[in-house]
Order: C-alpha cells, then structure tokens, then sequence
C-alpha cells in the first residue's frame, strides 16, 4: 500500500498542470480489478481518500473554474452606440450652373469625402474603446481572484495563481496593443484635420471671387457652417483621443508595476500591497492636483504667452522648451491654462472669440499632453481683455 501511495503522488506531481486546467474526470482515479476466476461477479472498488494536500488542491481547481466562469462572458465586447458625427448625413445642394456654383458643387463633394473618413475615424475610436473595456475587465476579474486567493492565504508558487498571474499580462498587452492603434487613429486625424483647414479657408476664398448669384453665397454660408461642424467634430475626436491615450498610458504602466509586485507574493504565498512605485507617484499626483485647483495670483506672471495673431502659430517648441524649465526648477509644477480674447467688436464678434480662444487653449493642452505632461496637472480658465489685440493663450506655472 505504502508503495501504491508514493506512486500515486509521483504522478500527481508531474500531472499538476493538468488538474489545474480542469478535467471532467473525477479527482483521483480509482483502482479496480476482476476476478479472474469469474466475470460475472461484481467487480470490486477500492478507493483511496485524499489526503488534506490533495484536498486543498482539488479545491483549489474548484475556484479556478467558478474564476473561469465568471470571466467568460466578458469575452463578448459590449454594445457600444455610435458617435453623433458618423450619424450625420451628406451635405447636398442644388448647383447653379454658375462658376462659383461649379465650385461649391466641387467643394461639396470634397466635405462628404471628409465626413466620411471622419465616419470611419470614428466606428474605429469605438471598436478600440469596446476592446480597452474588455481588456480592462478580464485583467480587473483576474486580478481580483489572484488577490482573494492570496488574502485567505495559499503555497508559495501556486502554479494557479501564475496561470491567473500569465492572463492578466495577456490582457495589459491588449490594452499595450490598443494604445498603439490609438496613436495611428490620432495621426489619422490630425491628417484629417489639416484637410479641413485647407477646405475652410477654399470656402471662405470662395466668398471674393465674381461672377457669383446670391444662391451661390446662400450655399457657401451653409456649406462653410457645415465645414465649422465637421472640424469641430475633429477637434472633439482629437481632445478625447488625447485624454484616453493619457489614461490608458498612465494604467498601462501602474499596472505593470503592480503585477511585479503581485508576482512576488506569489511567489512567496503572501498578499503585498500596490507597487511602491505608484505610491510615489500618486503622492506627487495628489500635491499637483492640488496646486491646480489652487486660485491665480492676480500678480502672477505668465511662463508663456501664445499669440494666435496669424493662422497656423508654430508654438509647440517654445512651449517645450519654457515647461521644461519650469519642471527642472520645480518637478511637481503645476501649470494653468488661460483663453484670453478681445472685449471689442459686437457681442457676436465677442462670443466667437471667446469660441476661438477656448478652442485655442485645448489645442495647447493637448500638445502638453502628447509631450508628456499629465492632464491633472493641467487646468483650463477664460477671460476678456480690453488690452489683447487678438486671442492669446497665456502659460502660468504655479
């Protein structure tokens, strides 16, 4: 008996990464013989009883597959609704026969191509977003059940907690992954973006030359408003491009440092907190938000003054420049954002400025964030200056 033991536990030894990924078979197999004297008699069963390893290994197996359980239906992605500008439908006219009406005819056919690569910009922010919340939730479920394992207290090395510990990197490189298709999609936009400049200034252009009907400029003001709509919507799919890929990057590598301390306590068989690393940095993320909900001081000088007098301002190297100096003098800088715009002209003229200028100051936001700086130490302001000329994004560092 003693010798049927040892080896029954030599096999349980090299099969355990079998039992754990789950058989339907029951735990141990049981040992059974015929008589040979005849086969009509009933065979006889002789069943050895686990011992408390083999127990708490089969139990083990037991939450393995409730984890597994738990987790599949996650690997459907959710519903997702699409955006509102990949609902919006083309833009059509009637042409006037006119050389200016031949034009916008032309310049119309050009804002649907760009609405639809727009569209498609879009259908792929939502399938990117629908993958990322799928990602997010398999690593979050996993890494909850490596933790509730480690908290009630376990061996050390579980080699089914390493298997938890292997699907949980899978899912951070999907989300590594999808970071990447993220900057591809911004650089896509950014293109696009460009060509709804190049065609908002063609339609404006349009305006001087003769030869025009009053229908003609009937459609250039329509067209020209549904050019402002689509490169708003741009502008809109750029902002929130760059907050996602600010988060994801910032999840993507808290995480990371996590899991290499998760896979030290399994190692050990012994729960540890989040990694020191991210205490560090939420400490410094803390006193920045801080300093960024902070009031201005009245007298404070700005680090930077952008002066958004000429289309196209070429900014982004000075501001570079001017904030990492700032953040060598003080690392944990925080930085405001303030749209300033001219409180002359009509109040129409006003309202469209101070439009201007806003969008003026999330440009400059998001170029800080593609070169680096987290959003949270950023905050975004407006005023109205009898003394500005033109609109003006002004730098203040605290």
């Amino acid at each position: 008996m003693r010798s049927m033991r040892s080896t029954r536990n030599f096999g349980v030894f090299v099969a355990g990464g079998i039992l754990l990924a789950g058989c339907g078979s029951s735990l141990w197999p049981s040992l059974t013989g015929d008589d040979p004297a005849s086969e009509s008699q009933s065979r006889e069963r002789l069943e050895i009883p686990a011992s408390q390893a083999e127990r708490a290994a089969q139990q083990a197996q037991q939450q393995a597959q409730q984890g597994a359980a738990a987790v599949a239906p996650l690997g459907t992605q959710p519903a997702v609704q699409p955006r509102p500008l990949a609902t919006q439908p083309q833009v059509t006219g009637r042409s006037t026969g006119t050389f200016v009406g031949k034009k916008v005819d032309a310049m119309r056919q050009d804002l649907n191509k760009l609405r639809a690569a727009v569209n498609r910009l879009d259908n792929r922010m939502v399938q990117i977003r629908g993958d990322n919340t799928d990602a997010t939730q398999r690593y979050l479920g996993t890494v909850a059940a490596m933790n509730s394992k480690l908290q009630v207290g376990t061996t050390p090395g579980n080699p089914l907690l390493v298997q938890q510990w292997n699907e949980a990197q899978k899912q951070l490189k999907r989300i590594e992954a999808n970071i990447s298709k993220m900057n591809s999609l911004s650089n896509d936009a950014g293109a696009e973006a460009s060509v709804a400049g190049y065609l908002l200034d063609s339609v404006r252009a349009t305006f001087t030359l003769s030869g025009a009907v009053d229908e003609d400029h009937v459609q250039l003001r329509a067209l020209e408003d549904s050019v402002n709509q689509t490169v708003v919507g741009i502008d809109r799919l750029l902002n929130e491009l760059s907050d996602d890929l600010n988060r994801q990057t910032g999840y993507l590598g808290s995480e990371r440092r996590n899991l290499t301390a998760m896979s030290i306590a399994i190692k050990n068989g012994e729960r540890y907190g989040m990694s020191l690393v991210n205490r560090a940095f939420a400490q410094a993320e803390v006193k920045a938000s801080r300093a960024a909900r902070a009031p201005l001081s009245r007298n404070a000088r700005p680090l930077v003054v952008i002066r958004f007098d000429r289309p196209n301002v070429e900014y982004q190297l000075a501001l570079y420049n001017a904030v990492s100096k700032a953040l060598e003098r003080k690392p944990d800088a925080a930085f405001d954002l303030v749209a300033v715009h001219p409180k002359t002209g009509s109040p129409a003229q006003i309202v469209l400025n101070s439009t201007a200028a806003r969008r003026n100051a999330e440009n400059v936001m998001r170029t800080l964030a593609e070169q680096g700086l987290p959003t949270n130490r950023v905050g975004m302001n407006s005023m109205s200056s009898a003394t500005v000329q033109a609109n003006e994004v002004r730098v203040y560092v605290r």
